[in-house]
């Protein structure tokens, strides 16, 4: 009656060995580390700067534990794991001379760090720590405002150019395009003119409301940004915003930072376990821009190229990394702003390449452009702090329009590279930091500690009141709360969900609810025996009928926590997420793994008179139970 089938065993050790291997690594701490990541996007971290990593801590004579490449997507850096906090300093003071000499312009970003010290074998089979929220490892919290209304200036100082184009291919003349604050201002001499261009600009600019105005002897089209396009313009320049900082903060390897909009116009940054704070604002904050220019194939440009003669007017020089020097003509094709896509894929015979998408008044100067280029080379540029860097040189081929590729790129990695480069190389519009709080580790660490402890007192407090008032069956009720906890722990170390100070509070209130669930079990098993049940029909009659109480109270208390976690946000969903798991958990050590040890316990005897499950009172007599 009271036994278990091999596979359902086989279930309860398999859940057990899940729970230790995935718990495992949080019992571990972490060691203090260094990452190098590369601060240009032609300049890639591999086996060689590992070598070099290496190199320069044996010659600084810097004693290190481990140093490895480690990938996340795209992103690849070096880690170096050091043995205590003062090494960690020296390595980052050796490897950011040994790597950057220039320290005005560096390559590469070496950034202070905290890596799991759990074994390498419990990382191959995905078994790493859970992630620690702000509150619980330290860090550093940024309010960042985004200045939207120099994104709509940006815009509008971009349809001032895509007007001025428009107007000259349909043959209407203008007396002047000007940006006044908000405003276009187009002057024309003639009614009929003016009559005209409304129309042109009505068919082609849908984004622009038109009114006419006298200035003068003048007669004025006065253009604005409707409200519904201004607002379209102030959004994708905030998501493109909080695009690119998840790019750059991936170079402080950060795990799981929070980066979230707040509003309409400023974005939440918290960054846990990060231990330099003026790094992390160097790298968030930096400015960057893309553009697109015609390579100088002139005389002079190609002696300004060997250094032979002075760049001409007109022309600048830049290097295709730090490698070979390329003159570029000062004339921008297109910017980073009017891009609206770049995607990796492959061209007609099988090779990397990079497909991009323009804007509609992008593709027409583009059109015109290569039409008058063809067969020579244009080139891509990413400026970041007033320097410019060339990232790919690509020959025109045909005539290009507003959908084009990059083709002859060396690999599959290069074109994801590029691609994502040009898809967020650059912020859509300036963002200020507005506040900044700093929560160092000690506090963190105080946070933990606080929480263990009252996570453990309440365990020890919930496990001597059940041994004492159901004995054995008590005994059996912690054991699968033990399981409870260390499945919960277990399932978020898998999902690398992120754990806070609410979090842990919802630790402690599952261990409460499944404790429940026992106490339930345990009370139906009493109320079958004081009916005058066997014991072992005293306990399968517990388990069946308590079974659905059980599920029915989890399965309310359940939808309650879905709410929270679809309708709350930054804390409320963490303690949501652990909440939700902590039911499906406790339902099952509760339900599943107690039934089991019991089974082991009695379900094998067949003459079983007396069960341990604390005092049953029948009319001032116990029946079938032993105190």
């Amino acid at each position: 009656m009271n036994r278990y089938p091999l596979w359902k065993y086989i279930v309860i050790a398999v859940a057990l060995l899940f729970g230790a291997i995935y718990t495992a690594p949080n019992f571990f701490g972490e060691a203090p580390a260094v990452q190098v990541s590369s601060q240009r996007p032609t300049v890639k971290v591999d086996a060689a700067l590992l070598a070099r990593v290496e190199s320069a801590l044996k010659a600084a004579d810097v004693p290190y534990e481990a140093v490895y490449l480690d990938a996340v997507g795209l992103n690849v850096t070096a880690r170096v794991r050091l043995a205590d906090t003062d090494t960690q300093i020296r390595a980052r003071d050796a490897l950011e001379a040994a790597l950057n000499p220039d320290p005005q312009d560096p390559t590469y970003v070496v950034a202070l760090n905290l890596l799991s010290r759990s074994p390498r074998w419990l990382a191959s089979v995905g078994a790493l720590p859970m992630y620690l929220g702000l509150d619980l490892r330290g860090g550093v919290h940024f309010l960042m405002q985004v200045n939207t209304a120099e994104a709509v200036a940006k815009r509008l100082d971009a349809l001032v150019g895509d007007l001025r184009s428009q107007l000259r291919e349909k043959n209407v003349r203008h007396a002047g395009i000007s940006r006044a604050g908000e405003r276009i201002e187009i002057r024309f001499r003639d009614e009929d003119t003016r009559r005209q261009a409304n129309g042109v600009i009505r068919d082609a600019f849908t984004e622009l409301a038109l009114r006419e105005e006298a200035s003068g002897a003048d007669l004025l089209l006065v253009a604005n940004l409707t409200p519904a396009a201004a607002k379209a313009v102030a959004d994708a320049a905030l998501k493109q915003n909080i695009t690119t900082l998840h790019n750059r903060i991936n170079e402080l390897g950060v795990a799981e930072p929070v980066i979230q909009q707040q509003g309409a116009d400023r974005v939440v940054v918290q960054l846990p376990g990060v231990q330099d704070t003026a790094r992390a604002k160097d790298i968030i904050g930096r400015t960057a821009t893309l553009e697109a220019r015609l390579v100088d194939i002139s005389a002079e440009g190609q002696a300004a190229v060997m250094g032979t003669a002075p760049v001409p007017f007109g022309s600048e020089r830049f290097t295709i990394g730090r490698g070979a020097p390329v003159v570029l003509k000062k004339d921008v094709i297109f910017s980073g702003q009017q891009l609206q896509g770049a995607q990796a894929t492959f061209d007609e015979n099988q090779r990397p390449a990079v497909s991009i998408d323009l804007n509609d008044a992008a593709g027409r100067h583009l059109r015109k452009v290569s039409r008058e280029n063809l067969k020579k080379p244009m080139a891509i540029v990413l400026f970041e702090k007033g320097r410019g860097e060339v990232l790919t040189v690509a020959t025109i081929q045909d005539e290009l329009g507003s959908r084009f590729r990059i083709t002859g790129l060396e690999s599959t990695q290069v074109a994801n590279d590029l691609a994502l480069l040009l898809r967020a190389g650059a912020l859509a519009a300036p963002m200020e930091i507005v506040e900044e709080r700093t929560i160092g580790p000690s506090l963190g660490k105080e946070n933990i500690d606080r929480g263990v402890r009252a996570t453990v007192a309440g365990f020890i407090a919930i496990a001597v009141f059940m041994i004492l008032y159901y004995r054995v069956f008590g005994l059996i009720s912690v054991a699968a709360l033990t399981v409870n906890l260390s499945l919960l722990v277990g399932l978020l170390s898998l999902l690398q969900a992120t754990l806070t100070l609410p979090g842990i509070a919802a630790v402690a209130l599952t261990l409460g609810m499944a404790i429940d669930a026992n106490v339930l079990i345990n009370e139906r098993v009493r109320e079958e025996l004081r009916k005058g049940a066997s014991a072992q029909q005293a306990i399968a009659q517990g388990y069946e009928k308590a079974f659905a109480t059980i599920l029915d109270s989890n399965i309310t208390t359940l939808i309650a926590g879905v709410f929270l976690f679809m309708l709350g946000s930054g804390p409320i969903r963490g303690f949501a997420v652990v909440h939700c798991l902590g039911i499906l958990t406790s339902i099952f050590s509760a339900v599943f793994v107690s039934r089991g040890i019991v089974n082991l316990v009695y379900g094998s005897r067949r003459r079983l008179t007396t069960i341990s499950v604390g005092q049953v009172w029948t009319g001032g007599s116990s029946a079938g139970a032993k105190a």
